[in-house]
């Protein structure tokens, strides 16, 4: 019987107000430097989030090699971004922080100092016993450091890609719903419901949590998982004060970490298992384009669509169908010709750093 395939987290999407300033700090941070496309056009499908406007953008997604996922760097370009109006705390419904997977934490921790990147408080232990820290780019945005268990490439540098994602919820079972059930985050490595000390340092974090942490038991199948790798997702729901929604009032897009996306294949068996669950799809590029039934991306082109997680928080899935390798000498992955179950060649994957940026 056929399933589906979700391969991993593909990039976590963040708004911001300059592509270019951002992706020269989210690459000499976190080493995404791998181009797989770069796009100013219009983002007509996204009505139900735009204010029901086709609004123009520029868009850039940034991978590093050694692993995990990617960044979708976003900016409106004929609109000026409305930033959030209060101090985002901890357990606010959305995606609060991108966790990012390095090889060395303390290692991480000693070059972060000495480069001045913000770091708010050093490594401490969460309730699995395993030390991480958070630091804050230049636009605000929260992103955890963990130590790392999956690697796809040793190119010297002290992170990897993106590794998951802490999201604000109001009810965790009913968010279980989405990530453990239809995402497959189906492992429990740990849940409590107290004050933690490692959360203090962040804006909210001196409240009781339900604090739980998921990854999956099975290892990711399809054409990009070796690279993407393994994930984690963190469900907090803070007890004594009423959460906030982070995107309350403003549009996709808007500052900060607008959808987390996974790679997956499979859309219309995903899109019939989402809607028998009772999240149906919000946007789907194949209802509304071409008869290839793929959507155009500039550079990369797939089948894109959205769901809401019960608090609202944008999930994306990408069944990619093109991607460039060597773009100068057009040369791209067709996807659609592959098995879908079987990873792309490693020689495959490592060509891609022929896209790589220099600032």
């Amino acid at each position: 019987m056929e399933k589906k395939i979700i391969s991993g987290i593909q990039q976590i999407g963040i708004g911001i107000h300059n592509v270019a300033e951002a992706w020269k700090w989210y690459k000499d941070t976190f080493g995404t430097d791998i181009r797989v496309f770069e796009d100013k056009t219009i983002a007509e499908l996204m009505l139900p989030y735009t204010g029901g406007v086709a609004r123009r953008r520029h868009a850039a997604l940034a991978l590093n090699l050694q692993g995990g996922g990617g960044f979708e760097i976003w900016q409106y370009t004929e609109r000026t971004p409305k930033n959030v109006d209060f101090e985002v705390q901890l357990g606010d419904l959305g995606i609060y922080a991108a966790k990012v997977k390095c090889r060395d934490l303390h290692q991480t921790y000693r070059s972060y100092q000495r480069r001045k990147v913000r770091v708010l408080a050093p490594p401490m232990k969460g309730p699995d016993g395993h030390e991480t820290f958070f630091v804050e780019d230049p636009y605000g945005n929260l992103f955890q450091l963990m130590e790392g268990n999956h690697w796809y490439k040793d190119e010297k540098k002290l992170t990897g890609g993106a590794y998951g994602a802490v999201i604000g919820v109001s009810d965790v079972e009913a968010s279980m719903k989405v990530y453990s059930d239809i995402l497959g985050y189906d492992q429990v490595i740990y849940d409590q419901n107290q004050r933690f000390d490692d959360l203090d340092p962040l804006p909210g974090g001196d409240h009781p949590f339900r604090r739980v942490l998921l990854t999956h038991s099975e290892p990711r199948q399809g054409g990009f998982s070796p690279l993407l790798g393994d994930s984690w997702i963190e469900l907090v729901e803070v007890k004594n004060r009423q959460p906030r929604k982070i995107y309350k009032d403003r549009f996709w897009g808007d500052p900060g970490f607008i959808h987390l996306c996974f790679d997956i294949h499979g859309m219309d068996l995903l899109k019939k298992e989402c809607q028998d669950k009772g999240f149906s799809f919000t946007v789907d590029s194949n209802v509304h384009h071409n008869k290839s039934h793929s959507f155009d991306m500039g550079e990369a082109a797939g089948h894109f669509s959205y769901i809401e997680d019960p608090d609202g928080t944008l999930i994306e899935f990408v069944e990619t169908h093109k991607v460039p390798v060597l773009k100068k000498w057009g040369w791209y992955i067709n996807l659609r010709k592959r098995n879908p179950h079987k990873p792309l060649p490693n020689w495959m994957i490592k060509a891609m750093s022929f896209n790589r940026v220099r600032f």
